[in-house]
């Protein structure tokens, strides 16, 4: 429970960073549409832009996170994680001022350039955090409590949106994105892998004015080897079987969740004609039985399964619960669908378990940074996919009629990461000494 204790300050910073993204949400698809098809139940230049914009990020995530990983590991967590909570601000800020159509544009461009950098970033490096302070055995529960922290925040964010007008909405994101960014730089330690491995990313020469440019050249040669070549992905890659395995499962998984993420809100919106509020109730539905299930059945069951069959368990119930979306006959059924967010919120956790397990303390940052690449490239396909499917099969010139079309499509995808994720077996993580002493001579 020290270990546990140690991490108070993190996961208070996790909740209030979550707090404040997660419940913009159920507000965003109607100002987007208020803004580009004021008075419709369904715009295809919504979901086109939201696609477009949801690919570009992804492209830029793509890039950005295994850099950020393996910056973090020299230069630590905390310095890695300001620079994201504190750009998540800008975005937010300006639909708290105004969400007129210009607003809106200007929003949404930011968004963009934004969160090419921040798009889980603060999640990725939350669970390098965990893996330098957390021994292997007990890795995978505390993920789950991670993600339960998470999905808390998604609970209490997105039951506030439901009580609050969405100008509120957007001034209590703001001011929550501030008080995040605040509480991380004050209170949370930084996490010390090695002091040979960490260093400022501003030396003391350069805080006194001070540079040597010989000094200076050198930092500039050891910041560009931390870049991520080809090369270190494809050695991680075949590092381990079960890290390829998890990086396919990954890869799949993600396709799915951003596709559904894409698609079930337009979908809800012109099937059912949902609003903010009932975004809000759907969502607190989903958010409360995941914090039940990754704070109170993961911590259990994760020992007594091991995260490889409940990574199964997890992909199984993702796949039911899209496909129950995707057939639903009344407004009843997405609700119960929801319900199944007990079960399919263990696969995320359980992935980067698996992952972090393949490595050595010193790579932690490189592995989790490349498994986020890999989400992010399933970020930058899926909107690609599944967005023209979504306006095709919403609109009135749909080859035939099944609204739900899409969404099928995702579960199909959660299908295929559900089958590799039967082939993963459970084997010996990585000696953490031999490749930890190994890394850190090197680094």
């Amino acid at each position: 429970m020290e270990k546990l204790s140690g991490l108070r300050h993190l996961f208070m910073t996790i909740f209030l960073h979550s707090f404040a993204t997660f419940m913009v949400i159920p507000a965003i698809t109607d100002v987007t549409m208020a803004a580009l098809c004021p008075g419709k139940e369904e715009c295809s230049v919504a979901i086109y832009l939201s696609g477009f914009q949801q690919a570009i990020i992804g492209l830029g995530s793509l890039v950005m996170m295994p850099l950020v990983g393996n910056l973090s590991d020299k230069y630590g967590r905390k310095a890695l994680l300001t620079v994201p909570m504190t750009l998540t601000i800008i975005p937010l800020a300006i639909l708290a001022y105004s969400r007129t159509r210009s607003f809106f544009y200007a929003y949404y461009v930011l968004k963009i350039l934004t969160a090419m950098f921040c798009e889980g970033t603060v999640h990725c490096l939350s669970l390098a955090y965990v893996a330098d302070n957390v021994p292997e055995g007990r890795r995978v529960s505390t993920f789950g409590i991670l993600s339960g922290i998470g999905s808390c925040a998604f609970v209490c964010g997105t039951l506030s949106t439901r009580f609050l007008s969405t100008a509120s909405t957007f001034q209590v994101a703001t001011a929550m994105a501030m008080l995040s960014a605040v509480y991380m730089r004050i209170f949370l330690p930084d996490s010390i892998i090695n002091d040979n491995l960490s260093a400022p990313i501003l030396s003391q020469g350069k805080l006194d004015g001070i540079v040597n440019p010989d000094e200076e050249s050198d930092k500039k040669m050891q910041m560009f080897k931390t870049m991520p070549s080809i090369e270190d992905m494809l050695a991680l890659l075949k590092s381990s079987l079960t890290f390829s395995q998890a990086a396919i499962v990954s890869f799949f998984s993600n396709l799915s969740d951003v596709g559904l993420h894409a698609s079930l809100l337009y979908y809800l919106k012109a099937r059912f004609h949902f609003n903010k509020d009932q975004f809000a109730d759907l969502m607190v539905i989903t958010g409360v039985a995941g914090t039940i299930s990754q704070l109170l059945l993961m911590p259990v069951l994760a020992p007594a399964l091991g995260e490889e069959r409940l990574l199964a368990i997890g992909l199984f119930f993702s796949c039911a619960h899209m496909f129950f979306y995707s057939i639903a006959w009344s407004v009843w059924v997405p609700y119960a669908a929801a319900v199944f967010s007990l079960f399919y919120v263990f696969s995320q956790p359980c992935i980067r378990s698996i992952v972090s397990k393949q490595v050595g303390p010193c790579e932690q940052g490189k592995a989790q940074g490349f498994i986020s690449g890999i989400g992010s490239f399933a970020n930058v396909a899926s909107p690609l996919i599944f967005s023209p499917l979504t306006a095709l099969f919403l609109s009135e010139g749909a080859p035939f009629y099944f609204p739900g079309f899409s969404i099928m499509c995702v579960g199909f995808a959660s299908m295929i990461a559900f089958f590799q994720s039967l082939m993963i077996r459970a084997v010996p993580p990585i000696s953490s000494q031999r490749v930890g002493n190994y890394n850190c001579m090197e680094a």
